[in-house]
Formats: structure tokens, sequence, C-alpha cells
């Protein structure tokens, strides 16, 4: 488990999952720079974040401390076959749930998770780097993790090893980021 990226789970599911993350960057390097990247497939999803910013701080000459991620999740309509360039700026992601909370493609916004569904599927979602930027207060600054489990070993930059980025998502009129939170 040591030598292994986070999972929570057994030993086929994980077997399977590992040939996937192979098979993802293996059709990479024999293919070329993927339209949309699986995010789940990194062993460290925030060197590839940092990575994305990097690329666009060389690309205009903008300080990488100046930088972070603006986020526009495609919609339904997007789905994986759907996006067929890569984008100007930024990168696309794919792979990502939602735990307590679905996405509303025809309002594009978070709405409350259906009953039963403790998780559901995120559609793309354009990485675009910003310069200085400040999500709208409308706005819910969504936790995105390795795993399910919210806790990780406490790195060198006091964050969980197991926590990526907050992503910026667009809340329903009238709801409250402090409401989103007890989700």
């Amino acid at each position: 488990a040591r030598a292994a990226y986070p999972s929570l789970k057994p030993l086929a599911s994980w077997v399977k999952d590992f040939a996937a993350r192979m098979e993802f960057m293996s059709t990479w390097l024999t293919e070329g720079e993927p339209v949309a990247f699986w995010l789940p497939g990194f062993f460290f999803p925030q060197g590839f974040m940092t990575a994305a910013l990097q690329n666009h701080a060389r690309k205009t000459g903008t300080p990488i401390d100046r930088l972070t991620f603006s986020f526009d999740v495609l919609g339904d309509k997007h789905g994986l076959g759907d996006v067929k360039a890569l984008p100007s700026e930024g990168v696309y992601v794919h792979g990502l749930y939602l735990e307590s909370a679905t996405w509303d493609a025809a309002a594009g916004h978070l709405s409350y998770a259906r009953p039963g569904e403790m998780t559901s599927h995120l559609p793309v979602v354009h990485f675009r780097p910003a310069v200085d930027y400040t999500p709208p207060p409308s706005h819910y600054a969504c936790p995105l993790y390795k795993t399910a489990v919210r806790a990780g070993v406490l790195s060198t930059t006091g964050q969980s090893t197991n926590f990526v980025l907050h992503m910026s998502l667009p809340l329903p009129a009238g709801s409250t980021p402090d409401e989103w939170v007890l989700q």
C-alpha cells in the first residue's frame, strides 16, 4: 500500500483501475496529448494542475503566482466524445464526481442530490487559467479530493495529501456557499 496510489478499491477493482491508468498514460505517450485528461488517472494530480498553470505562464509571460483556475462545466451535452479539440488555454478534465450534489446542465449550476444518489458524475470541466481570479460570491468552493475519504497525511504545505484543489462552481439562485458546506 505504501508504494501504490491512494485508493479505496478492493484488489480486483484496484487492478482494473491500475490497468485503465496504464492505458491512459500509454495512449498519451503513443498518440500525443489527449483532448481531455482523465484526472483520476494521475498519481499526483496536483503536479498536473501546476504543470497546466506553468504552461500558460510560459505562453503568456504571466507570473505563475498570479495564476489560478476558473472552471467551466461543459454540461451533459458535452460528453467526453463531444470534446473534439484542445482548448485554446487550460485543459479539459473528465472523470470527476460530485458527492451529495449533482450538476444541472440545463441551468448551469450545482443542484441538490437526487434521493438515494450519494454521488453523481460531473461532465467534462474546462480548467481555465485566470490571472488574479476571485470567484463570485454566488459560487461554491467545491473541494476536489483524490479519494472519497477526505483525510490524508498533512503535507509540508499544511494541506492533506488527499486534497487537490477547490473548484469554484456556480450555485442555484438564492443559495449560499454556507448551505453547501453542510452537504
